[in-house]
This record gives structure tokens, sequence and C-alpha cells, in this order.
């Protein structure tokens, strides 16, 4: 047992991380300390302040833990570890956790390729970045090739020279086939020396190399040519024209902005790489009302330089931190050369800081803006819909289609809606097994009938092991059943739910005669939908995508050849017969009706085939069913 007094008393007076732990044994909070007893202590003081966050994770600490450590900075690396390991309810997080782009020269091969790597390795290789926009990096790499002829292949060169032909690369001139022996190796260094002196921010000697080549070819008529030339002098001057912030420091940081309103917090970081600013990313995290900037401010830097594999000399700041010295330690560390915290105070360096600050409040207060149109499409279309039908608490709907070709390969889907946006994890797609032909209402009346036995056989099965509150594949159901279809679909949803004594609320989206919605059938009542409402927005998309995942369903079926057709089960019948069958008449059901002279007058068949196919129906027809395999999940 955990005896909270027993266990504060025995706190050393030592840097460390302690952890705390819910009743579920859950890590809620991880925090670090220069003296363990000293801060620990804190949070059970009724006269210290921790602001309310605080206060409600303090409620839920069943029992703590801690790690000592030698000193505060190897406390604040164990603690970005551990917080990134088991990212805690209350603690100050990033909610993104990406990997950022670079652009690799590897000068280690004696033929150096140019490429995107995610990762900054202790090698040989030379990287430039980190680069916030993958799809830039590529225009860039995919530019150098062309202006610099360097390979993409990963032929180990020289000893693969000569082995294989060239490929299309050289056909078209973007490659100087190092491969063939076409290129000595000094003549190809120089091209990927230009190419780094490029990636530099070095582009003046290309630009005048283009222009010369340029003028040379109209000159001599070669228009096509010129024409080449001037489209990849308006792609270097595009990538120039990026460059728009300038530092005649020409040394590498990171500028921090921060902007708070709330709970919601966003950081702006501005990134100069040799004096240019080469891109910028913004970080939303969540945070209590009462944490301070500099709370904030300390926090992200310790979690986005611990994932970050490269740190700048100078990272700038708008405000002063607690930690500061410690956190610079720690980044020296982190880097192998001294790293530097500093909040400038007059110059450009002041001004880029307010650049960075501006622009996070700016993504803040849009972002707000887009959260409120979101909530406005979602929750508030989801809302109208409730306030139609009179119904209330509608979190969860469920909507079905089937999808055939003139009866053939029938397919349902289930699409789900949660709070008026997709839950694509939760949509199902079912294989008809009893139903033979086009017929929409009994293939639906068998989708959901399976639908919702599976789900109360999975509810029994939950209950007797005791996780009444645990969900399955099918044992969440819906507050609400949203048919493709008006008074007939819904009144075989309502047949096929009594037939399990279920009591759940079934509208029917109806379609005017242009098939397209026109409002909802509830209640032996069509109710009118404004068509500019979001609500209606909702239903179109939800019909939409019921529609949608059900045909693609039936198309990767038949695409792939895993819908096994009753056609293929008569001796006598081969794909062209099945094909031509299937041609001529508009459904299974007619083939089974057919007389063997009609069967026979069918391309391809004989009368043969056609008495095989015609007993096939007609010898204990009961028994032949459609059989296709169980339920498949997405």
């Amino acid at each position: 047992m955990f005896l909270l007094e027993e266990e504060l008393k025995k706190l050393p007076d030592q840097p460390g991380v302690y952890l705390m732990h819910d009743e579920k044994d859950a890590i809620i909070y991880i925090g670090k300390a220069v003296s363990l007893t000293k801060r620990v202590h804190q949070y059970f003081q009724a006269s210290h302040n921790e602001g309310f966050k605080k206060a409600q994770m303090v409620k839920q600490i069943a029992r703590f833990e801690y790690i000592v450590t030698d000193s505060e900075l190897e406390a604040l690396v164990l603690e970005c570890n551990l917080i990134k390991e088991h990212r805690p309810k209350y603690n100050t997080m990033l909610r993104d956790d990406k990997t950022y782009p670079y652009i690799k020269v590897t000068l280690e091969e004696e033929f150096p390729r140019v490429f995107l790597s995610r990762q900054m390795k202790k090698d040989k290789s030379r990287y430039f970045g980190p680069y916030t926009s993958a799809g830039a990096v590529k225009d860039t790499i995919d530019l150098l090739n062309k202006l610099y002829g360097l390979r993409t292949c990963r032929r180990v060169l020289p000893r693969d020279a000569g082995k294989e032909r060239p490929c299309l690369n050289y056909h078209i001139k973007q490659c100087a086939a190092p491969c063939q022996a076409y290129i000595s190796k000094e003549e190809y260094k120089e091209r990927v020396d230009g190419a780094v002196r490029f990636l530099n921010g070095d582009y003046q000697p290309i630009k005048k190399e283009l222009e010369g080549k340029m003028a040379a070819a109209a000159a001599e008529m070669e228009f096509e040519r010129a024409a080449e030339y001037r489209d990849l002098l308006n792609s270097v001057n595009q990538i120039a024209q990026k460059q728009k912030i300038t530092d005649t420091g020409a040394e590498d940081r990171d500028v921090v902005g921060l902007s708070k309103d709330g709970q919601d917090a966003v950081v702006q970081v501005f990134f100069i790489r040799g004096g240019k600013l080469i891109g910028r990313e913004h970080f939303y995290l969540k945070t209590a009302a009462e944490e301070t900037r500099e709370q904030i401010l300390s926090a992200f830097l310790k979690q986005y330089y611990a994932g970050t594999p490269y740190i700048p000399r100078l990272i700038m700041l708008p405000i002063g931190i607690a930690e500061k010295d410690v956190i610079e330690e720690w980044l020296s560390a982190r880097r192998g050369q001294r790293a530097y915290i500093k909040i400038p105070r007059k110059g450009m360096k002041e001004k880029l800081v307010e650049l960075a600050t501006k622009n996070a409040r700016l993504i803040l207060t849009q972002d707000k803006e887009r959260l409120k149109r979101e909530e406005g499409r979602t929750i508030g279309a989801m809302k109208e819909i409730s306030a139609l039908l009179g119904l209330s608490g509608i979190v969860r709907v469920e909507a079905f289609d089937i999808s055939n070709i003139s009866g053939f390969q029938s397919v349902g889907s289930m699409v789900v809606y949660e709070k008026g946006k997709p839950c694509r994890s939760d949509y199902r797609k079912f294989r008809l097994k009893t139903v033979l032909g086009p017929d929409d209402y009994a293939s639906m009346h068998e989708v959901l009938t399976r639908r919702f036995s599976h789900g109360m056989e999975e509810r029994g099965e939950l209950r007797e092991k005791g996780l009444e509150d645990s969900y399955g594949k099918f044992s969440k159901f819906p507050d609400l059943i949203m048919m493709d279809g008006g008074k007939g679909q819904v009144n075989v949803a309502l047949k096929a739910l009594a037939e399990l004594s279920l009591s759940i609320p079934v509208c029917g989206m109806v379609k005017d005669d242009n098939h397209r919605t026109r409002g909802l059938y509830y209640n032996n009542v069509e109710i009118p939908i404004d068509s500019h409402s979001e609500g209606f927005q909702l239903i179109t998309r939800i019909q939409d995508e019921a529609h949608r995942f059900a045909i693609e369903y039936h198309r990767s079926l038949r695409s792939k050849g895993q819908v096994h057709s009753v056609l293929d089960e008569i001796p006598e019948i081969g794909p062209l017969r099945r094909k031509a069958l299937m041609q001529r008449f508009p459904s299974l059901e007619a083939i089974r009706e057919a007389s063997e002279e009609e069967l026979a007058k069918t391309p391809s068949m004989n009368a043969r085939s056609a008495k095989a196919v015609y007993q096939y129906f007609h010898n204990d027809s009961s028994a032949r069913v459609h059989h296709i395999d169980e339920d498949a999940d997405l």
C-alpha cells in the first residue's frame, strides 16, 4: 500500500525526476526538480498554489515514484525522454510530432547523389536543412539534377560502371551517365560542387550560365532548347526569391515567437541558415489557462529540441525563461558545440522575434476561426439534424448502402459519423450471402440483421467477461440510422430492428428525380431541409460517403476477382460464356427464369451449355444461394 505521508518523508534532497500516477497506475504528470523532497512536497501543501490544472492533477494522484540523477542537467534530459515516451495528461504537450526533411549530398561516394533524407546522420555526407516543406525540397532536388546532370540511381560506382545500359534520364539529357563512364570523376565533381554552391544560396553563376545558353540557343534559332533554358532559369529564380529575409550575421539560428489565448497556444519558429530564412513552422500546444508564457516556452524548447536532429548555435526567444542556463547546457551537449539562448532587445534580431510572435498570433487567431467553422460543419450540423428530427443526444450516426451490377455480386457498406466527422476505423463492409438478384430491400434487411446480430452477440460476450464499458467490432450501436432512400428503406430497417427487439431511430435520406438530396423521411413524414444549411451539407456528405464506400468495395472485389459468381459453379460455363450471359440478361434472376432455348441463343452458348445452366437453377433451386464469405472489416 502506498502511504503518502510515509513516502514523502523518504524523498531525497537531490536532483531527479518524479512521476505521478493515478489510481489506474497511468502516468499523469512528469516533472524534474533540483531537490525532489522540496518540489514534490509543494504539491501537497495547501498553501502552495500550482494553478487549477495542477490542482486537478493532485486530486488524481494515487502514488508517485522518482528517479535520482547526479545533476539538474541529467534530470532535464531524463524528463524530456520520459515525457516523449509516456505523453502524460497534465504535461504541456506539443500536438505535432514531425520529422523535417533535409537535402543530403553523398560526398563520400566517388560519384555523389543528391536526395531527400529524414535523418541527419554522422557520416561524411553534406546535409542542408532542415526544411519545412517536403514538396519544396523535392522540387529543389529535381531542379539540381536537371541543372547539373547528377545521377539518381543507387549503383555502386565505379564498380558497376558499364554493367547495365544507361537509364532514361541519360536519354532525356538529365544525367551525364557516370554509370557508363561518359563523364570523368573530376568533371562530375565540378558539377556536384556547383550543386553545393547552389544549396548554399549562390545562385548567380548558374543564372548567368542559363541566360547565356538561352541567348545562344535563340540566336541559333533553336527555340525549343531556348525555352527549356528559360524554364530552368525561371525555376532558379523562384527558389532564389523564397529567401526573402537575410541577416548579415550569416549564422544558423532559430527565432521563436509565442502567442497564447486561454488554453490555446501557438509557437512559431523561423529557421535561419547561413543568414537566410529557409523556412518556418508553427506548433500547437495544449496548456492550462494559468500557465505562463515562460513555462510554455520552457516546455516547448525541451520537447522540440529533444526530437530534432539539428540544433543551431543560437536560439532567440521573446522573453526570458527560468531554466535558461540548464537548457543551454543541455542543448550544447546535444549539439556537440556551444549553444546559446538569447532575448534580443534591439535591432534586426528583435524585429525577427517580433515577426515570429506576430505570425504565431495570426495563426492562433486564424485557427480559432477555422475551428469555429469546423464545429459548425460537424457538431453544429449534427445539432441541426437532431432539431429537425426532434431527437436529442445524437453523437453516432450509421448509414448503409448496397452496390451491385444487375444483381450480380451484391455487397453492403456501413459508414459511421461521430460528432459530424467520419469515423473510418468503424466502417464495415458485407458480402451478401442469401439474396439472389437485384433485391435492394432484401439485401439491406440481411446487412442490418447481420450487423446488429453481431453487435448483440459481442455485447453478451463482453458482459460475461465483465467488460461492459468496452467495445468490439460491432457492439457500439448508433444513436441514429440513416438509410439511403425513403419510406421503403426505412421500413426495411425498422423491420430488421424489430425482429431483434432493438429500438433505434431510423430516418431516410430522400433524393429527388435528379438524384439530389431533398430532405429526410422520419416517422412517416418527409421533412424538408434548407439546402444551404450545414445540416443539409452533412447529410449529403454522409450519403455520398456510404455510396462511395460501397462502390469502391464492390469495384475492388471485381478487380481482384475475389467475388465468386454463381455461374462459376455451373459445368460448361467458363469466363467467356459467363460474360456473355451477364451481358445479355439484366440480372441473375432473369437467367434463372430463362428457358433452354433462350439461353442457347446467347453468343458463345450451345444446347449443351444452355441445358447445364437450366438444370443448375431448376434442380433443387431452393438450395441455390449466392454464397459469399463472412463479413469483412475496413
